[in-house]
């Protein structure tokens, strides 16, 4: 596989708001609007994509739903990259890293006015404080994908900044809501007047029920920041670790989860179809299992065992709504399996 050049015409959509992201856009010529609403207020805002702007960057690397709908203004040639095509790239053009960062600043920008309330409308913001206060803001306003990917963000860049064990705690609890009561559903978590200047306290409001991370949590969510960072086997060490050590049986399964997960991406198949049998056989009722078998099913395929991978895709298909990403990326994965037997 490699990047493919792609010819749009104008009015055509290139994607819709909510789409599952899993390509990276670079603008060779023509003109793209990105049309997203401004979380605030509702009204519909437009950003102009200039010629070697990049489209779609955020969320394909934090593997979620697509914010803003990409509408094609001009007759438009594209590149499409796969996100480990761009990845491959970027890590060998010095240049192209510096541009990126460039869009990535007018990003950061764009949000950070729709997060003035948070941010005291200081008029130079601490880089560490405003990523942290991303992840906050999504956090209240109960986009959990978002702010997941916003605190893990914040921990692959600071490890041990000041708010490190709040962004642990955050993502404890976006997690959690984020099973028990879907997108943009949930308890409210806005902070009393007198604490927003102090972001170590934003949770201290957080509902009854939700608890303090505990030290197994701690290290968990530090054993994930290790994924993020792609360092796949010493998160496997640590995920070993905490499923060995603690007597916490959510941080047991969840851990034992994550090794599957290490195994995958350092393509030991074999081994992270074993250690996902087993435990989709310790915890069948786990709200993660549907996941657990699309990796299965992803491992028979890699494997080259179409027909075994198609069996796995089908039973994720029949437990999975259509309305979850997960559905739409095993719908593809059968399509592949489909298209190759």
């Amino acid at each position: 596989m490699s990047p493919k050049a792609v010819f749009y015409k104008a009015n055509s959509i290139i994607y819709f708001r909510g789409d599952i992201a899993d390509k990276v856009f670079i603008l060779n010529s023509g003109k793209i609007s990105l049309n997203y609403e401004d979380i605030e207020t509702g009204q519909e805002l437009h950003d102009l994509v200039k010629t070697g702007e990049f489209l779609g960057v955020k969320s394909a690397l934090g593997r979620f739903g697509r914010e803003e709908t990409a509408l094609v203004l001009t007759d438009s040639n594209v590149v499409a990259f796969s996100v480990e095509e761009f990845e491959a790239l970027v890590l060998k053009n010095i240049p192209l890293i510096l541009k990126m960062l460039k869009v990535f600043s007018n990003q950061l920008r764009r949000i950070h006015k729709q997060v003035q309330t948070l941010l005291s409308a200081e008029e130079h913001v601490n880089p560490e404080k405003g990523l942290y206060s991303i992840g906050d803001y999504y956090l209240k306003k109960k986009a959990y994908d978002q702010a997941i990917y916003a605190f893990k963000r914040y921990l692959v860049y600071y490890p041990s900044g000041s708010m490190a064990t709040e962004a642990l705690k955050n993502i404890e609890v976006a997690e959690s809501f984020r099973k028990q009561y879907g997108s943009g559903k949930g308890p409210e978590l806005t902070p009393k007047p007198q604490q927003q200047a102090q972001p170590e306290n934003l949770m201290s409001d957080k509902p009854t029920g939700t608890k303090a991370i505990s030290d197994s949590g701690q290290q968990f969510y530090r054993a994930v920041s290790l994924i993020s960072q792609d360092k796949y086997e010493e998160a496997f060490k640590a995920f070993k670790k905490i499923a060995a050590e603690t007597d916490d049986q959510e941080y047991i399964s969840k851990s034992q989860y994550e090794m599957g997960r290490c195994l995958f991406y350092l393509k030991q198949f074999d081994k992270s179809i074993s250690l996902f049998t087993d435990w989709i056989q310790k915890f069948p009722k786990h709200p993660d299992v549907k996941d657990a078998l699309f990796f299965v099913g992803s491992c028979q395929m890699k494997m080259g065992n179409n027909a075994k991978a198609a069996g796995f895709f089908k039973k994720v298909l029949t437990m999975t709504p259509e309305s979850e990403s997960l559905y739409q990326k095993a719908k593809k994965m059968m399509r592949q399996v489909e298209g190759a037997t």
